[in-house]
């Protein structure tokens, strides 16, 4: 897929990729060999009928291609940028065993842009149940179980705690990598369908669980993973430290990307430190570069083969000039007279057997301790739940980390009461999120025509 020129693009916080045109998507499309075994299909969380959208393509009648995409996803646009397709659907397309497989991702994305701009019909609208369900979040899990139910003929209202919908796809992602527009238009779709969002609503404290109960047939947790992670090393409270997702939220939702347009409270040194190396951290690493920094280091305990990031971030990085500290882990930070970080101190690591995840466990090599200059430090390190709803909602049960127990169709120990995504799972991928979000609706939905009175 044709993309910004790296010199180009760090200057701007435009989309890097331009996307198929017409003849390139059918020509992409033609590669599809139809396996008959569809193991495409089986790669994809929230299951798309992929060679039959594809087939459509081929055929240049791309309304049609999107209407099977819909059935299966409300955010194809979105799935289309950010899934981690070379590990779903694209890595386990027949092709892969012969050479490059066919571009499933970028296929998705082409028709989800061709028919937002052409302009989508709505699905048929459904018998209405008379049932209501509540929603809490607007993200990725909450949005898709929300729109399903709505196709199901509930009723459906979102609560989300902030002024604007998508939860990490608004506030988490870089416009460079998901524009706002894209994920806006996604969410009106939904809306669409029937969906009411209810805005600047924290669940658990301006209204509890109980009190939606009352109201509601059932509820469905879909509230993410938004509790950051930290290093806990000495100096770690100094000025210009952040969590990714202070950094990054300030940067979408307060739109510091359109500085000085918008004078958005938010300090960006000209050496930038990222310490992690998944998507966020690369996300952290590339704004930074945006943002003005001269040198954006990403400091990493592992080797690259460690790397959670999708290569093709990690790459994006490495074009666009991103230094890579590997084998390197983070010991303090040294501060200035006034309060303010000016250093990293640091340990060289090696690679010793693999940890519970499978990973080889990173060891520190003694007397190999140095520093490394920077005003600015970004953790990426991962995130947890926040544990408001757990601990307001009495009774619920949860994991060791603090994540709510739920079966694999997001059922909790107490009836009507689901969750899917990050907040059951802990920090996942979008699509994996959407996967669950579509389960619990299934669910939600068995479980109200169950207890009908």
């Amino acid at each position: 897929m044709p993309e910004q020129d790296p010199k180009k693009r760090i200057n701007n916080f435009d989309e890097v990729p331009f996307g198929y045109d017409e003849q390139t998507a059918i020509a992409e499309a033609k590669r599809c060999l139809q396996c008959k075994n569809r193991p495409c299909v089986d790669g994809c969380p929230v299951g798309i009928d992929i060679p039959d959208f594809i087939k459509e393509i081929t055929e240049g009648d791309f309304e049609k291609a999107a209407v099977i995409l819909k059935n299966k996803t409300n955010l194809p646009a979105v799935c289309g940028r950010v899934c981690p397709y070379e590990e779903q659907c694209e890595g386990k397309c027949t092709l892969l065993k012969l050479g490059e497989p066919v571009g499933i991702g970028r296929l998705e994305r082409f028709v989800a842009d061709y028919i937002l701009r052409k302009g989508e019909k709505l699905p048929k609208k459904p018998v209405p149940t008379g049932k209501k369900i509540a929603v809490v979040g607007a993200g990725p899990a909450g949005l898709t179980c929300a729109g399903d139910l709505a196709k199901m003929g509930h009723s459906v209202v979102i609560f989300e705690a902030f002024h604007a919908p998508g939860g990490v796809l608004m506030y988490g992602i870089p416009e460079f990598r998901l524009p706002k527009e894209i994920v806006r238009k996604e969410v009106e779709y939904i809306e669409k369908l029937g969906v009411k969002i209810q805005y600047d609503v924290v669940v658990g404290k301006t209204i509890s669980v109980e009190e939606i109960l009352d109201e509601y047939d059932a509820v469905f947790f879909g509230t993410g993973a938004g509790l950051p992670s930290f290093l806990n090393i000495d100096g770690e409270n100094l000025a210009g430290i952040y969590s990714a997702n202070e950094f990054l939220t300030r940067v979408n939702m307060m739109k510091a990307y359109k500085f000085p347009e918008y004078d958005t409270p938010i300090k960006i040194g000209k050496k930038v430190a990222t310490f992690g190396a998944g998507n966020v951290a690369m996300d952290c690493a590339r704004t930074a570069l945006r943002l003005g920094a001269e040198k954006s280091y990403i400091i990493y305990r592992r080797s690259e083969k460690e790397m959670p990031a999708r290569n093709e971030e990690i790459e994006h990085a490495r074009e666009e000039g991103v230094i890579f500290k590997l084998l390197t882990n983070p010991i303090r930070f040294i501060g200035d007279e006034k309060g303010n970080v000016k250093q990293v101190g640091c340990i060289e690591m090696k690679l010793g057997g693999p940890d519970t995840s499978g990973r080889r466990r990173p060891i520190p090599v003694e007397g190999t301790e140095f520093k490394i200059d920077i005003d600015t430090a970004l953790i990426a390190i991962g995130q947890s739940p926040n544990p408001l709803i757990p601990q307001t909602t009495k009774g619920l049960e949860v994991e060791r980390w603090g994540n709510i127990k739920t079966d694999e169709q997001g059922r909790t120990n107490i009836p009507g009461i689901f969750a899917g995504g990050d907040i059951a799972t802990g920090a996942a991928t979008v699509i994996l999120a959407m996967g669950a979000g579509k389960r619990a609706a299934r669910s939600i939905d068995k479980y109200i025509k169950s207890n009908k009175q």
